[in-house]
């Protein structure tokens, strides 16, 4: 089999599209398929980036074009110049971040909260963020008035004693500074607090930490930036790291 076909194999058996992370992973486990290299993903990330058949849904995501229009129906469409800040652009890069979110804190072995107001919304064309989520209901880890506004965070992890480890907040296009208002209202808590969104946000997001109500945020170094880049990396990583045996 060439390495084209396997990598396309690939992006068929995880339903026409899938990160880049995932196609590494499923790729590589083709035994009719050898690669002579030590550095197999680089030439993955070639083929995926310029074999016909294959196509760019945003950085770091794959579809097949045999997939598009099914795709398109369900929402999951290119990312170009003239529609990335559309409405239905918005709603998936959102709802897709969600669901990285959701995988990278199962790959770490953590329990998995997204609100009940997303729980039905698509990852991919792989199952719903309900679905993904461990945790059908948020735990009743303090004060009912702070447990319901931690209800409202993009993405919870919570470690075995089902206190917060981190919460999440995917900032695609809305104000950042009301994940930052309720991050000061969970601030008194022993966990980690990040915005997500994409790496030209981050000036805004420095800029909104510097004003005065965020003071003991940003002294304290409570919250951190994650891009979207980062996030795909990330996932990528833990992957690889969920095929180890061991690591140091």
């Amino acid at each position: 089999m060439t390495q084209p076909q396997a990598v396309i194999d690939a992006i068929e058996s995880l339903g026409g599209i899938a990160p880049l992370g995932k196609i590494y992973q499923v790729t590589l486990q083709n035994l009719d398929c050898t690669w002579g290299t030590q550095t197999p993903q680089a030439s993955i990330r070639r083929i995926v980036r310029h074999t016909k058949g294959i196509y760019v849904v945003r950085k770091g995501l794959y579809a097949l074009e045999s997939h598009r229009k099914q795709l398109e129906a369900n929402g999951i469409v290119e990312v170009t110049s003239a529609n990335a800040n559309s409405n239905e652009i918005q709603q998936f890069t959102h709802y897709y971040y969600q669901g990285l979110l959701l995988k990278v804190g199962e790959l770490r072995h953590l329990d998995t909260f997204v609100p009940n107001q997303d729980k039905n919304r698509m990852f991919l064309q792989e199952a719903t963020l309900g679905d993904l989520r461990s945790l059908n209901e948020i735990p009743n880890y303090t004060y009912s008035q702070l447990v319901q506004r931690s209800s409202t965070i993009d993405v919870i992890w919570f470690n075995e004693r089902k206190m917060p480890h981190s919460s999440f907040e995917v900032e695609h296009s809305t104000d950042i500074q009301n994940s930052l208002l309720k991050f000061c209202d969970l601030q008194d808590f022993n966990a980690r607090m990040v915005i997500v969104a994409d790496d030209y946000r981050k000036d805004e997001y420095l800029r909104k930490l510097n004003e005065t109500a965020f003071r003991d945020l940003r002294e304290q170094k409570r919250v951190s930036f994650l891009s979207y880049g980062e996030l795909d990396r990330q996932y990528e990583n833990a992957l690889a790291d969920s095929q180890r045996g061991f690591i140091l």
